[in-house]
């Protein structure tokens, strides 16, 4: 077994993809990651808000959740309707191009982009921030920790869908059902105590109030918590990877999706609340996640705190899925329509699209390397590129009804109509309470994101121009080209370069540049290769020294071939560079690699009547 099959997996064939679609209880695992794991840093990213009040921002983040749920319900009516009006895996930025044009879509992708990266990044240092505050030791690992995660992660997205599918689903369930343990047991002691609970492990205390409660600060504390709405549109966007029946099965698991996550966030508020978990600093000495305080209240630092905390950290970490998941089918489509290069389509040897799953790590780790890892300063950079997202696709869906009419599209209208409006007044608060933080990273991002798929696409416009077949093919009158040979001596690979190039033309020219080994090349070329062509009657091919006094080679030929060029305005040159092909990768270090090298600057430097053409001699 080779070192890629072991890491990677064996190649799938393409008739093996109708075995990679999966079902409910897999597509929770696979596109809800994200949306699920939000709940561990969503409410935090709210408290962390309200520090400020001291103990009076607990009383707070009830409410606050709750306006959150009431987004995300809206945001799933939506979604459900998208689901069904788009089979085939629509998502914004498809939405958004076939209902309100080109600029909408590319807006749409742009901004979804951005949102998987950022998912990426936020999901791993989330997960990573869980188990420093379990193994508070940790913390000064915390980076190398992250970029450990997201290499396995690439790993194993590059294995294919299926297989991490089954990788993620034990973490999945564990994390959904231990929390789910936990606002039981929560709800129990709640309910036993007469709504005054006393905590197994006490929280530490508030801080002291530093500023009053305003309007602004409840906006920019649901601004922070609206990161737990991320990633309910990824099934949207997968609609293809589910069995049959398609439709039904990927509206089942959202809704599986969505009705998990408003009970983890409504039960977390409630019981954070009654049992008064705060925020304590992120990234600061004895920092601890919502989370693990919540946990330690209700059941005290046991073995099922501990078992609690790793499926925290699984289902964290993991949420990046959802990303490597959606990032390289969203380049793909991208890339199908010229935006993006057209590699981002192909396949690789697992059935996914490598390039992307790769593009996305590279540039995810680029992120956590920037912040140190840290969730917080990452949470405002989060929720803009998704919330536009929404709002595009909803606003697409009622274009959407409004064209194709129906016995529901009204109602349908009215669904999305509300979601995009409620989503959309979502985005101006994130801007405007996130801006300062980081949120403009991401304003500014987006039209750079723009102006490089626009370019992308005028680039193969212009090839598509230049390179248009007439309608009909002339082939011209007979004109051999004139064949340039660079050699270095005389030897076997010179020999086979030169028989290749007089079947070529009948005009050939040799190029040697001069050197202590010169006058043996033109003694040998007279007797070997001149006086034989004479003395059949054969085209007799020319040898030509071209001095070079700083010892350069591969300028000089290149020089020597421009020149040609523009002497011989009607004529094609071929090229032929003979190459010494060896059996071993390390043994290439033992030679130059000045055939490489002319190759590369022939292409640059040159223009369509030039022709490169390899000679290869292999070794055995």
């Amino acid at each position: 077994m080779s070192v890629l099959d072991f890491l990677l997996g064996r190649p799938l064939s393409n008739w093996e993809e109708q075995g990679q679609r999966i079902g409910i209880l897999a597509g929770i695992a696979i596109f809800g990651l994200d949306a699920l794991s939000s709940a561990a840093y969503g409410p935090e990213a709210a408290l962390t808000v309200m520090r400020p009040l001291g103990p009076a921002g607990n009383q707070y983040i009830l409410p606050i959740s709750l306006a959150i749920i009431f987004l995300l319900v809206i945001v799933f009516f939506s979604y459900r309707q998208t689901i069904e009006a788009y089979p085939g895996g629509g998502g914004s930025y498809t939405v958004a191009r076939e209902n309100l044009g080109r600029r909408f879509g590319l807006f749409a992708g742009a901004a979804l982009m951005i949102d998987y990266i950022l998912n990426v990044a936020v999901g791993i240092s989330a997960g990573v921030g869980a188990l420093v505050s379990a193994v508070p030791g940790l913390q000064v690992h915390t980076l190398a920790l992250c970029l450990a995660i997201l290499v396995v992660i690439t790993l194993v997205n590059l294995r294919g869908m299926r297989e991490a599918g089954l990788v993620f689903m034990v973490p999945t369930y564990l994390f959904v059902v231990s929390l789910l343990i936990m606002i039981a047991i929560g709800f129990g002691k709640v309910l036993a105590a007469g709504g005054s609970p006393t905590p197994v492990s006490a929280p530490p205390p508030f801080p002291p109030a530093a500023e009053a409660l305003g309007l602004w600060l409840l906006l920019r504390a649901f601004a922070s918590g609206c990161a737990a709405l991320t990633g309910v549109e990824a099934v949207s966007n997968g609609v293809k990877a589910f069995s049959e029946p398609v439709t039904k099965t990927a509206q089942r698991t959202l809704a599986s999706i969505v009705a998990i996550l408003v009970i983890l966030l409504g039960g977390i508020a409630y019981l954070g609340k009654a049992y008064h978990i705060g925020a304590t600093e992120p990234g600061g000495a004895g920092y601890q996640s919502t989370l693990s305080l919540l946990l330690g209240a209700i059941v005290g630092r046991a073995w099922f705190y501990y078992a609690a905390i790793a499926s925290i950290v699984l289902v964290l970490v993991f949420s990046a899925n959802t990303s490597f998941s959606g990032f390289p089918q969203l380049c793909r489509v991208i890339s199908q329509n010229g935006y993006l290069p057209h590699s981002f389509s192909s396949r690789g040897r697992r059935l996914v699209y490598t390039q992307g799953i790769l593009v996305l790590a590279v540039i995810s780790g680029a992120l956590l390397i920037f912040f140190g890892g840290v969730t917080d300063r990452l949470i405002p950079l989060f929720a803009i590129g998704a919330f536009l997202a929404f709002t595009l696709s909803q606003a697409g869906m009622v274009v959407h009804w409004k064209r194709t009419g129906g016995r529901n599209a009204r109602k349908n209208m009215v669904v999305n109509a509300i979601g995009a409006i409620a989503t959309g007044i979502t985005v101006l608060v994130v801007l405007a309470a996130k801006f300062a933080e980081g949120a403009w990273v991401t304003v500014l991002l987006i039209p750079v994101l723009l102006t490089a798929m626009v370019a992308v696409r005028r680039h193969y416009a212009m090839v598509a121009r230049e390179t248009a077949a007439p309608l009909d093919f002339d082939p011209g009158q007979p004109n051999p080209p004139l064949v340039i040979l660079p050699i270095q001596r005389w030897n076997s690979i010179t020999a086979k370069a030169l028989r290749f190039s007089i079947n070529v033309s009948p005009e050939v020219v040799a190029v040697h540049i001069e050197c202590e080994e010169s006058e043996d090349v033109r003694r040998k070329w007279e007797k070997h290769v001149a006086a034989p062509a004479r003395a059949a009657g054969w085209h007799e091919p020319r040898l030509d020294l071209v001095p070079s006094p700083y010892r350069f080679v591969v300028g000089p030929i290149v020089d020597y071939i421009i020149a040609a060029e523009i002497q011989n305005p009607k004529r094609t040159l071929a090229v032929v560079i003979p190459e010494l092909v060896e059996s071993r990768w390390y043994h290439y270090l033992l030679h130059n690699q000045r055939a490489s090298l002319l190759k590369a600057l022939l292409l640059v430097k040159g223009d369509r009547r030039i022709v490169v053409m390899n000679v290869p001699w292999y070794l055995k």
